[in-house]
């Protein structure tokens, strides 16, 4: 397995990058304030002429997450775009682009608290009861609060009839307020899978949300950008090292988020379960 780089600044990569694909949660915040010189280090990439587009797997539309990184204190001039696994999911149900779906007219949100965009301007009904849903749409996760046996008896129903579950966060561990780590989607979607269930994966690291950052990269700079000129960023080896590998594209793996409290021998040996490795390690993004 080839030994990462150790770097001590995220500027060490700047020669061999014209763009970077950030992650937002636990990589240059941690759902409630920033990362200490998170900021400064996006600032500075953005100065050297690198294009910032910030990459998340985040279940809400990418508008709804620009306002909240704003109130976080990171303003629009501090990236490029935005994209999200969320708004991925919005556009391939306006557009029907998922095969099989086309007559999906009830759908089952689930989500982490009140959701209102997932479904804006669609032709779809929402509905709360599982019985009736033709679809499952699963964004978030509040398993930290109810807990997994309860999105399994709820889902167990759809599971057996054949119900596609339409999973837009493939995160299976998410950042807590308390700096905890708890149940993500992807967790949940893997549970559903187990019942039977048909999932549909959009996010890192599947191939849709990285084809469509590769768009809006080219629409930036009027051409497209060397896959090994582009570093993902991120503190998930299985979403966003591994999404950057099968895309041709560099990563750095920053050691917070759901990594923090790692040693060394731990994160050696995550690289060794997922059969990963990023080109280089930054202890935090700054």
């Amino acid at each position: 397995m080839t030994v990462p780089i150790s770097l001590s600044s995220f500027d060490a990569v700047f020669p061999d990058a014209d763009a970077f694909l950030l992650d937002q949660f636990g990589t240059i915040h941690d759902g409630e304030r920033p990362y200490p010189g998170a900021l400064a280090a996006m600032m500075r990439a953005r100065a050297a002429g690198k294009r910032i587009f910030i990459l998340s797997n985040s279940g809400k539309r990418a508008a709804p997450n620009r306002t909240r990184l704003e109130k976080l204190g990171f303003p629009a001039e501090s990236y490029d775009g935005f994209l999200t696994s969320g708004e991925v999911v919005w556009q391939m149900l306006a557009d029907r682009r998922l095969p099989g779906l086309s007559a999906a007219r009830r759908v089952l949100v689930l989500s982490r608290g009140a959701d209102k965009d997932t479904l804006a301007g669609l032709d779809l009904e929402r509905t709360e009861d599982p019985a009736t849903a033709d679809l499952i749409v699963l964004l978030g996760s509040e398993a930290d609060r109810i807990g997994l046996d309860a999105y399994r008896a709820r889902l167990e129903g759809p599971a057996s009839r054949g119900i596609p579950c339409l999973c837009g966060n493939p995160d299976r561990l998410m950042v807590l307020s308390d700096g905890g780590v708890g149940p993500a989607p992807g967790k949940i979607a893997e549970i559903y899978a187990a019942m039977g269930g048909p999932v549909i994966w959009i996010g890192k690291p599947h191939a849709a949300i990285y084809e469509a950052a590769f768009v809006a990269l080219r629409g930036m700079v009027g051409h497209d950008i060397a896959r090994n000129r582009i570093w993902a960023v991120g503190d998930s080896l299985d979403h966003d090292v591994a999404g950057a590998a099968a895309q041709g594209c560099r990563s750095i793996l920053v050691t917070t988020g759901i990594l923090a409290g790692s040693t060394p021998a731990d994160i050696a040996a995550e690289m060794t379960r997922h059969a990963v490795t990023p080109n280089a390690i930054l202890p935090r993004f700054a």
